[in-house]
């Protein structure tokens, strides 16, 4: 390491590097040679003491993550076996997966899904309710209709005028006019000079903040027209220049008013002093071999029965707007994200069908809610209606050939675990639960397509007694252990027994030391669980933040007066993944076997045959014989 000049700098120590130097020890030449006093083997100059510290491996510094939350000061040899467990070093799973919405065929059996889910037993449900609430919260309204939103406060103030003086009202008014107008593809009001002279003093014009820039291009913009001026009275312009110059500043000296004082011959300048100029027209392209017109359009035009543009609505059906039937709000949105997903939403869509022929249709929707809030997403709108289930509950996994533009929605796991953590969540959470929930690890009765929602765990855990559930707090899959009924009438026992009386439980009373060694013994999602029953526990979980726990930092937007933001760390937010206990091995449950739940099966209808049935192939066997005789 390279070093400037300093009071301790000796020009025979930067190029000596023996061991056993023995140089002449000189003020100005050379000093000691020491060994480090951390026992690190290294053997140096004394005055290279400060750079050794940033290379000794015995050196106590801080964790690498320190700037991301971890409290950690180890070794420096330390470092890289600590990144392994480190309570920062936090990774974001990132499975994806997808659903398709559920299809007319299907409604029997999700209908009654909807009406008993027992997401507690049924995990692909359980898992799929997650995943619709999720995309509900996700889909904007404003996106899929925005023919359908409630008007902005803002442009209705503009359109009504409302607390301000008649001139600057009318000014407005013109002004929504010519906004209102200019979308609907409609002529626009002429203005004259006294209204465009108010609508120039007005302060109530959107970007006027951005008046000054503006003001700068317009007067370099007429700096250019006065040079360009006073070149025309020294210079006659011929024709050739003065259409280049028309060509590439027309637009901008009319829409300013400058073109008068451009004009090399006449003040007032009118598009009928031009000369007409011929249009060739050049054909570049050859219809290909391969070209077949429709024969729809290969007939004679002449010969064509007359066609006329109409509009139709649905007053044609001859039916007032109260009797007309709604549209489901769920249905029509998810159908329409999947067809913005693939070509977009348009309340008119125009087609071409052959280069020349284009087809144009209209596509409206009723809905009871209408009109949606600028915010509002789907959740929002269904939020007082009852939820049924309207994805799948099979998911598909998603490959790096998966292409995104399918008529399917995706969905990631987002979930954090500490780094040592994650690949025991991915293997048991993905790999073996959800990758196993249509008929391995979970299994439905064969007549699920007729609406049977009977449904039974096959696998569990080996060594110990515990079942797969879902979590709704924590989004997630656990495992929950079978505990003994033994124990549990002892505990309630107890809770009789102290009834009234303000008293610790049997566990709470426990030493903290034991406590904490019992702790230990419990995975991630358990402790989280445990540190909100109560304040003792709580601070028993505490103690073991820094060796099972994981740490975040909260960003919160800062915003300044003179209107710029910036993010900053408000804190350092620690907290227990929702990862259980690891599963090496599964086993078979003690579930009785399908056919059991088929005898006494609602939808399994038995259907006697007694009449015989002629087999398809006995006619050929008789014909067969006959030929033979």
């Amino acid at each position: 390491m390279k070093r400037g000049k300093s009071a301790g700098h000796h020009e025979h120590c930067d190029k000596c590097y023996s061991v056993h130097c023995q140089a002449p020890v000189q003020s100005s030449v050379s000093c000691l040679v020491i060994k480090c006093h951390k026992n690190c083997g290294a053997t140096f100059h004394m005055c290279k003491q400060e750079e050794h510290q940033l290379l000794c491996p015995n050196e106590t510094v801080p964790c690498l993550n320190v700037h991301y939350g971890c409290p950690l000061t180890m070794q420096r040899r330390r470092l890289a076996r600590h990144l392994e467990v480190c309570p920062a070093s936090v990774v974001c799973c990132s499975q994806e997966w997808n659903r398709w919405p559920v299809s007319e065929s299907d409604l029997t059996f999700y209908r009654n899904i909807s009406e008993s889910p027992q997401t507690e037993l049924h995990l692909d449900v359980a898992m799929a309710l997650r995943d619709q609430e999720l995309l509900f919260r996700s889909i904007k309204m404003k996106n899929i209709f925005p023919e359908l939103m409630m008007e902005s406060p803002v442009l209705q103030d503009i359109t009504a005028g409302v607390n301000r003086p008649a001139e600057e009202a009318a000014c407005s008014s013109d002004y929504a006019e010519f906004r209102v107008n200019s979308c609907a593809q409609i002529e626009v009001k002429e203005l004259n000079q006294e209204e465009r002279d108010a609508l120039a003093k007005s302060e109530d014009v959107d970007d006027i903040q951005n008046y000054s820039s503006w003001e700068k291009i317009f007067a370099k913009e007429m700096g250019g027209c006065k040079d360009s001026h006073l070149q025309c009275e020294s210079k006659e312009a011929n024709i050739a220049e003065y259409n280049m110059y028309l060509v590439h500043h027309g637009a901008m000296l009319i829409n300013f008013g400058q073109l008068a004082a451009c004009t090399p011959r006449e003040k007032d300048f009118v598009y009928g002093s031009l000369e007409p100029i011929e249009v060739q027209t050049v054909h570049t392209f050859n219809i290909p071999t391969s070209y077949r017109a429709k024969r729809s359009h290969l007939k004679d035009p002449a010969q064509k029965a007359k066609s006329f543009h109409r509009s139709v609505d649905t007053e044609d059906l001859g039916l007032s707007a109260d009797d007309l039937p709604k549209c489901d709000e769920v249905q029509s949105t998810l159908l329409c994200s999947l067809e913005k997903e693939l070509k977009g939403h348009l309340i008119s869509e125009s087609v071409t069908v052959d280069g020349l022929y284009v087809d144009v249709g209209t596509q409206t929707y009723n809905f009871s809610s209408a009109p949606f809030k600028t915010d509002a997403s789907l959740a929002d709108v269904i939020a007082d209606k009852p939820h049924g289930l309207h994805v799948h509950i099979e998911a598909e996994s998603v490959t790096r050939r998966h292409n995104k533009t399918s008529s399917a929605f995706s969905y990631m796991c987002g979930h954090f675990f500490r780094r040592d953590e994650y690949r025991s969540h991915f293997r048991n959470v993905h790999s073996d639960i959800q990758a196993s929930l249509s008929g391995w690890l979970q299994q439905r009765c064969p007549l699920a397509y007729l609406g049977c929602t009977f449904t039974q765990t096959r696998f569990q855990p080996a060594g110990h007694q515990a079942t797969v559930k879902y979590c709704q707090d924590a989004n997630t899959f656990i495992l929950e252990t079978q505990v003994p009924s033994s124990l549990c009438e002892s505990v309630k026992t107890f809770s009789r027994e102290r009834n009234g009386v303000h008293n610790l439980d049997p566990l709470s009373r426990l030493p903290l030391e034991i406590l904490q060694h019992v702790a230990g013994y419990l995975d991630s999602f358990t402790l989280s669980q445990l540190s909100q029953v109560s304040r003792l526990m709580r601070e028993v979980c505490a103690t073991l933040l820094q060796e099972r726990g994981m740490v975040s930092l909260k960003w919160e937007k800062k915003t300044y007066s003179h209107g710029g933001s910036s993010w900053r760390c408000r804190k350092k937010v620690w907290e227990f993944s929702s990862l259980f206990s690891p599963v090496d091995r599964w086993s078979f449950s003690d579930a009785p076997s399908m056919s059991d739940h088929l005898k006494t099966c609602s939808f399994y209808e038995r259907e006697d045959r007694t009449e015989p049935v002629v087999l398809a192939c006995l006619g050929e066997v008789r014909e067969k014989r006959r030929e033979e005789k």
